[in-house]
């Protein structure tokens, strides 16, 4: 189930590299996990690829997130908001409800500490 749901995940991973307003590095945090519980292999496959697994071990480690990614996810989220807002005309609690609860996912990415530089990149 573990290694299933590990697939899925990495699929809609993959989803989300393609297509701008949905997220990829949950995902692929989520897959890594569900790796790490059934597929050893397919784990340091996740955290050793090179483009998504600087990440995933820096949130691993720190619970840290990149610069570029804070910035990606913040612009998404507002981009996701105007379409929302602009695509179906909510009533004024809704809106503000939406964009309450999108603000506190925006505080939750910003309040992460960005990564700190690997070792043998320090000079």
């Amino acid at each position: 189930m573990w290694l299933a749901l590990g697939f899925f995940c990495v699929g809609l991973g993959i989803i989300g590299a393609l297509l701008p307003l949905m997220p990829t590095t949950i995902f692929l945090i989520l897959a890594a996990s569900c790796f790490a519980r059934s597929s050893p292999r397919f784990e340091a496959w996740l955290l050793d690829h090179p483009r998504f697994g600087p990440s995933l071990r820096a949130w691993r480690a720190e619970g840290a997130i990149p610069l570029r990614g804070k910035v990606a996810a913040c612009a998404g989220i507002t981009i996701g908001y105007a379409i929302f807002y602009w695509s179906s005309r909510p009533s004024a609690w809704l809106a503000v409800s939406v964009a309450a609860i999108l603000a506190g996912c925006a505080a939750y990415i910003l309040s992460r500490p960005l990564p700190r530089p690997a070792r043998d990149q320090i000079t």
